[in-house]
């Protein structure tokens, strides 16, 4: 279970409260206004923003106090976070170990990734040389590899066309089935919601409330998300 307790996060003038549970396994589309703090709710999750105060906790243990690499989660962004300099199996095998120091085991691991997210026979190209789809199957073989319990992802198939969205959010359906992750993910399209996630969090007015079922929660929406999905 992730459990955000009395938290604030706090940058600048601007503010953002969460007090709400999502329980194990649950897929959470995370949607509200452009600007209303959705990646910062994420951000803060994942550690690379403070809390001014509150606790975050996963599994019953606090995780708010670790560094990010620490936390018992994967976060996919919408740059699906490659490096432009290193292979396609160097930027997966990051995964597992930032050195690239890898046993034969671990290399059969990063291989296996690649051949469940169709890119085997790809591993020497750069992220140059792949397409959009390539690449965002690039992250989630990563966040694959990894194999945490929670699964974070800020708006990665935003830039992708119709078809090949579908094709990705097929791809993290599977993904959360089979390792039994919890997801929360990002999203601006009521439509990948509905494809993907049971249930749904609103962040608006300075505030994350706790998830809803999506499908009651989009056909009567709040005001604030009615306004913004022109409801």
């Amino acid at each position: 279970m992730l459990r955000l307790e009395g938290v604030e996060i706090a940058q600048g003038s601007f503010r953002l409260t969460a007090d709400l549970e999502v329980s194990p396994g649950a897929r959470v589309a995370v949607m509200g206004p452009s600007g209303a703090g959705k990646s910062t709710l994420l951000g803060a999750i994942a550690g690379f923003l403070p809390l001014a105060r509150g606790n975050i906790l996963c599994q019953g243990q606090r995780i708010d106090t670790l560094p990010p690499a620490a936390r018992p989660l994967s976060i996919l962004f919408q740059d699906h976070n490659l490096f432009p300099h290193l292979s396609l199996f160097d930027n997966v095998a990051l995964g597992l170990d930032p050195s690239l120091r890898l046993t034969q085991a671990q290399r059969q691991a990063v291989a296996t990734a690649l051949q469940e997210t169709g890119l085997s026979g790809l591993e020497d190209r750069k992220p140059a040389q792949l397409s959009g789809g390539q690449i965002g199957r690039a992250g989630l073989a990563r966040v694959l590899l990894r194999a945490r319990p929670l699964i974070l992802l800020d708006e990665p198939f935003a830039a992708l066309g119709p078809a090949l969205k579908r094709q990705m959010l097929a791809l993290v359906g599977r993904i959360v089935g089979e390792t039994g992750a919890t997801l929360l993910m990002i999203t601006h399209d009521p439509q990948d919601a509905r494809l993907l996630c049971d249930q749904t969090l609103v962040v608006a007015e300075g505030r994350a409330s706790p998830p809803a079922p999506t499908e009651a929660l989009l056909a009567d929406p709040p005001p604030e998300l009615a306004a913004y999905l022109g409801a």
